[in-house]
Order: C-alpha cells, then sequence, then structure tokens
C-alpha cells in the first residue's frame, strides 16, 4: 500500500479538542508551517505563506495529546498525510491537508518540556492471589 508518511514541524494552532469515535477517543488540533528561506539577493530571512495541518490522534495519543498539548506550542508530528478536495459555498476548490498523527511531541529545540509516563493498568492474572490468612501453629 502506498501512503504519504510525513513529519511536521509547527505551532499548534489550536487548543486540542477530543471527541469519541464510538467509545474511542480522538483528538483534533491544527498545526501551522511557515517555511523560512534565506534570501541571497536581500540578505535576509524571509517566511513564505503559512501551511495549515488538521490533526487526528486516535486511542491513548489523543488522551495524552489532550493532557500535554496547548495553543501556541511548539510541536512536531509524525503521520499518514490525507489531502481532500472539496468546493466551498463560494463555489472555489478548496484542497485541504489532514494527518493521521502515529507520533506527537514539543519540539525541544524551541524549549524544554517534562515526560510522565502514562501508567497502565495491570492485567487481572498480573495482581495475584489475595491472601489468607496462614493458619498458625499451636
Amino acid at each position: 500500500m502506498n501512503e504519504t508518511i510525513v513529519t511536521l514541524q509547527g505551532w499548534l494552532g489550536s487548543d486540542v479538542t477530543v471527541r469519541q469515535a464510538g467509545d474511542v477517543p480522538v483528538a483534533g488540533f491544527r498545526v501551522a508551517c511557515t517555511p523560512r528561506r534565506y534570501n541571497r539577493r536581500t540578505g535576509s530571512w524571509e517566511d513564505s505563506p503559512t501551511q495549515w495541518y488538521s490533526v487526528s490522534a486516535w486511542r491513548g495519543l489523543a488522551d495524552n495529546c489532550a493532557g500535554s498539548l496547548r495553543r501556541g506550542d511548539p510541536v512536531v508530528v509524525h503521520g499518514r498525510l490525507n489531502a481532500s478536495v472539496w468546493v466551498n459555498a463560494q463555489g472555489v476548490e478548496v484542497t485541504t491537508f489532514e494527518l493521521d498523527a502515529t507520533l506527537v511531541g514539543h519540539d525541544l529545540s524551541r524549549g524544554t518540556s517534562a515526560f510522565t509516563r502514562t501508567p497502565k493498568p495491570a492485567p487481572a492474572s498480573e495482581t495475584g492471589p489475595t491472601e489468607e490468612a496462614a493458619p498458625t501453629a499451636a
């Protein structure tokens, strides 16, 4: 199967929203990427137009994104890119880019972050037998 896998470096342009798809949480947010190029003729850096991406993160990643990310945070997002072409209300054909995230994190070239491991519930078989009072010798 041919899929386009990309890594984005940008800024969170919206707060993370979480919705339910059946019984599965899905986080949604927007990432803004503004390419910056050096212009040799002028000797200065110039910003290209900002590119906006809609990102979806599923299941545990959705919960972690909701608990960790805030609007304006610098992020790195890795996942499967999809392009959707549609016609808006004014009759103009529009292309939107949507990313189904597999990895999301803070861009540590822009600042620091503290990591907290998500606790995983222990399977029922690992909780061990219930302790019963041992008979005492008389």
